[in-house]
Order: C-alpha cells, then structure tokens, then sequence
C-alpha cells in the first residue's frame, strides 16, 4: 500500500515537472481517464464473452481497438509535454502563441479526449447489446485523427500556414 502510495506522489512530480498543473496537464490527464474507462468497458464485454460465447466476437474485434487507443497515450504525453515546454501553463488559460496555434493544439488534445469518452460509450453500448463495434471503430479513428491533427499543429509551429 505504501509503496503504491510513494510511487503515485512520485508520478504526480513527475507529470507536475512534465506537464505543469495547467492547460497541457489537464488534457493528458482527460485523454487518460477516458482510456482507463474504455477499457473498464471492455472488460465488462470480456465479461460478457465467458457468460455468452455469442459476445466473444465482439470482445474479439475490440480489443485490437483498445490496444490501438492505449498506443496513443505517450503520443498524447508528449505533444501535451512539448507543449507545456514551448508554452508553460499552471492555470485555466491557454497560453498565447504567435497565430494562435496553441489554441488549435489544445482543442485537438481535448476533442480526442472527448471522442475517446465517446468511443467508451460506445464498447458500454456494444456491452447492452444496443451498439455495434463499428461504431466503436469509427469513434476509435476520430480519436486518432485528433490526436494526429494536434502532432501536426505543434509540429508546424507558430511559422506554418494556417
């Protein structure tokens, strides 16, 4: 118990160091709340599979999905910590930079966290036997695009074309 104690407080310096207490922290921190819940989801319909051999395809086809979805998550950490060190945030306010594009990339990093919720609504709905797993794939590519779109905002800098 300690030892997971020291270990969270170590992490909790790490990610302040990292990504601030702002903006930049905020969005990795959603983006991985919402990738804990996807797969809190998914073990539900991992569990449905052993009840009902009917719901093991399904399992089946989510978890390359979740595995995908978890691949994201250093990428989501580092465009947030490349970001927090080119426009260092401690608060609520996005830091300005030339042509605004920190805005973008912030919005980027908050939608893919808002389509990953969406995407764990989703395996909850395949789970109720109300949804299907492309659905879920779909919601599972836009989280990707976003996160893509905001690799490439912070990658083009202030200096890039609108």
């Amino acid at each position: 118990m300690l030892k997971g104690l020291f270990g969270d407080s170590r992490q909790g310096r790490r990610d302040d160091a990292e990504l601030g207490k702002g903006v930049w922290r905020r969005a990795h921190d959603r983006f991985r709340r919402g990738l804990d819940r996807f797969h809190q989801m998914l073990e539900g319909v991992e569990e449905e599979a052993r009840n009902a051999p009917s719901a093991g395809d399904d399992y089946a086809a989510l978890v390359p999905v979740a595995n995908a979805l978890a691949e994201l998550l250093p990428l989501v950490r580092g465009i947030a910590a490349r970001a927090h060190a080119v426009a260092p945030s401690e608060g609520m306010e996005i830091p300005t930079g030339t042509g605004g594009y920190l805005n973008d990339v912030h919005r980027e990093l908050s939608r893919a966290g808002n389509a990953l919720a969406a995407a764990a609504e989703a395996v909850a709905m395949v789970r109720l036997g109300a949804g299907e797993v492309p659905g879920v794939v779909r919601r599972a590519g836009m989280v990707q695009a976003h996160v893509n779109r905001a690799a490439e905002l912070l990658d083009k800098g202030p200096s890039g074309p609108a």
